[in-house]
């Protein structure tokens, strides 16, 4: 037995045939493009650095000094690398900086203590950032 349909309901051929050939395309291009993007800012931002600094604690040594000791990991501990390192006072503002030569060794990971003159009582010290990228002022000596 054969269902019959009613007449002008169901049309009889497709007329419409969904999106294109050209569009498919395109969408799929972008599709592989946005995740070769969320890839490469994954890889970017977890991926193992060549130096790393992190902070280990800090000293108020008067109202316009702090120390400051953290630790470097390089992943080729004899070459040079640089680290800046600041101070922050109670708002939040940076008060002070300095760059931090810390020269080859041979441990992967060093600590180093640095003393930080501020321009304003300094509430906290911190790594800003470290790099194999060392200045020729910090080399000369």
């Amino acid at each position: 037995m054969t269902a019959t349909l009613p007449e002008g309901r169901y049309p009889r051929s497709t007329t419409h045939r969904g999106i294109g050939r050209r569009a498919k395309t395109v969408l799929l291009v972008l599709v592989v493009l946005l995740g070769l993007g969320v890839a490469y800012i994954g890889y970017q931002r977890f991926s193992v650095k060549d130096v790393e600094g992190t902070s280990l604690a800090f000293d108020l040594l008067d109202d316009r000094t702090i120390s400051i000791r953290f630790s470097v990991t390089r992943a080729h501990p004899d070459e040079d690398a640089v680290c800046i390192v600041r101070a922050r006072s109670r708002d939040g503002s940076e008060t002070g900086r300095r760059e931090v030569l810390v020269p080859g060794s041979a441990n992967r990971e060093v600590e180093v203590v640095s003393e930080l003159n501020t321009s304003q009582p300094p509430a906290v010290g911190d790594v800003y950032g470290c790099s194999l990228n060392v200045p020729e002022y910090l080399r000369a000596g």
